[in-house]
């Protein structure tokens, strides 16, 4: 559908890709750390900033459907859909164009977490207040409002989070498990009105180590904290293909292998245990290296050009305390690295896009 014809002031800042800036990110990266080769000292970033339309703050899940990106802003509204200080009770759903410009807005009630694209449905798939009282919905962007589904088989005593579409199959994290042993995410169909659950993960599965120092070993996990999802890329050069579960509190990363289902024996997934607690985590390609950024702590949205290379992870790190920072992420060995030129970025959602083709969350090769 079109845009709006008014204009829109958007600030662009040109950071200069320089080594020395690497202090500047407090990541404790390991003494004995590999760390991925910084860039050149004479690259540059450009970096676009598009401010909230109106009063909307706290941007967070960032997706792309056709030629629009759509950003949620959870607005203060608290994790069981409680609400804000400001009275708040909805998320904001707002759409741009490739360029920034503003569209249309749907207000979801409820802490809308998770957002991701469905591009075969030609809609996006929601979910909202990840600690409790959680719902799936759907919006068809031609559409004046979300559908709402209620959940059948949600089992772990929490609410849901993030949402991946792989392999033509809908997946949400599990998070704020309540009780012990439940899963970490599960598959969703949708009957009805009615979200169906199947577990496709556990918090106590046994998973294969793949960090390159205990590769190979056979690990009980324990999460805690299943949050943020995503499809790595096939062109990826380790886990092509996977669907990557975030346990953030945990400092560990899920890889799923198609086709596998969790059992006793671990088969199918693997284990990278991280150097810092992660968000989101985005997978550029040979099409897909513009990288796009909410900014909670400016209420922005981000449009990030530069030399990221074909294959490299890129991840929000979330630390105890302070600001959250961009890094790369090393899928070796769990280090991080910080991205010279880009360590005043504190971002929270990430996806990395290309041109006027056919995107969606996970690259041009989403499964």
């Amino acid at each position: 559908m079109p845009f709006p014809t008014f204009t829109r002031t958007r600030a662009c800042l040109l950071i200069a890709g320089v080594a020395a800036s690497t202090a500047a990110v407090g990541v404790a990266l390991p003494a004995a750390a590999s760390t991925p080769s910084p860039a050149p000292a004479h690259t540059a970033f450009t970096v676009h900033s598009f401010p909230a339309v109106g009063a909307e703050t706290s941007p967070d899940d960032i997706t792309r459907l056709g030629d629009s990106i759509y950003v949620t802003f959870q607005n203060g509204v608290g994790p069981l859909g409680e609400a804000a200080p400001s009275g708040a009770t909805a998320s904001t759903i707002q759409q741009y164009s490739l360029s920034g410009v503003p569209g249309r807005s749907w207000s979801v009630t409820g802490k809308v977490d998770g957002l991701t694209a469905d591009p075969e449905h030609h809609r996006l798939l929601l979910t909202a207040n990840e600690d409790g009282n959680s719902r799936f919905l759907t919006l068809d962007p031609r559409a004046a409002a979300a559908v709402r589904y209620t959940y059948q088989g949600l089992t772990h005593g929490g609410g849901t989070d993030a949402i991946s579409v792989s392999r033509g199959s809908i997946i949400v994290s599990a998070s704020n498990p309540t009780v012990p042993n439940g899963p970490a995410a599960y598959r969703v169909i949708l009957d009805g009105t009615t979200a169906r659950l199947t577990p496709v993960l556990f918090d106590n599965s046994v998973a294969t180590s793949a960090n390159t120092a205990t590769a190979g070993q056979k690990v009980q996990l324990a999460l805690t904290d299943p949050d943020s999802n995503t499809v790595v890329p096939r062109s990826s050069s380790r886990f092509g293909g996977s669907f990557l579960l975030d346990s953030q509190g945990d400092q560990q990363l899920l890889f799923l292998t198609p086709g596998d289902r969790d059992d006793a024996a671990g088969h199918g997934i693997q284990v990278l245990s991280v150097a810092q607690p992660l968000d989101d985590t985005a997978f550029a390609t040979a099409a897909h290296r513009t990288l796009w950024a909410t900014d909670p702590t400016h209420d922005a949205v981000l449009e990030i050009t530069g030399p990221f290379q074909p294959g490299e992870a890129v991840s929000t790190i979330t630390p105890d305390s302070g600001p959250t920072s961009l890094a790369r992420l090393n899928l070796k060995d769990g280090t991080l690295a910080p991205i010279p030129g880009l360590t005043s970025v504190t971002p929270k959602g990430l996806l990395f896009t290309g041109g006027a083709e056919r995107d969606e969350r996970g690259g041009d090769d989403q499964q």
